[in-house]
């Protein structure tokens, strides 16, 4: 059986990462970014693809906020899931971060399990940038009761 062709890549396409992460089920839009009188600054966005056909399975996005670095999304397609590739976006985004001499990382966790795995501990909501907005979705606290999680790298 052969394994699948996936390759990572930088990517400054911006606007199929976001697609990706809506169509991936993360509510990621335009409207949080309007309302922020200080947006996220994006510092990377890699993503992977799959065969000839460069089919994108996952992405992340690096940026800061507030100072702070934050993961400010990352998904990995349901059927690629299990394969190893969203710890590989992580590794790529936390050696970013010592790169750029930075000491913490944060994100927005749905899925804790698989951060607690990599090392990330739960935040203090107070000393994490405000870069979420859990509490004004439909989706909070109804099968989606994420946690601000950060790493120290």
């Amino acid at each position: 059986m052969r394994k699948p062709l996936l390759r990572m890549e930088r990517t400054d396409d911006y606007d199929a990462i976001v697609k990706f992460l809506i169509d991936n089920d993360l509510e990621f839009g335009d409207e949080e970014e309007d309302s922020d009188p200080h947006p996220a600054e994006v510092l990377r966005c890699w993503q992977v693809l799959h065969g000839e056909e460069k089919h994108m399975c996952a992405a992340c996005v690096l940026a800061k906020k507030e100072g702070k670095f934050i993961i400010d999304g990352i998904a990995v397609e349901k059927i690629y899931r299990g394969m190893g590739i969203g710890k590989i976006l992580m590794n790529k985004a936390v050696e970013t971060v010592r790169e750029m001499g930075g000491t913490e990382l944060y994100l927005n966790a749905r899925e804790p399990g698989f951060y607690f795995a990599l090392g990330f501990k739960e935040a203090d909501k107070d000393m994490a940038p405000h870069f979420y907005e859990c509490m004004n979705c439909p989706q909070y606290g109804r099968g989606c009761d994420p946690k601000i999680m950060v790493l120290e790298v």
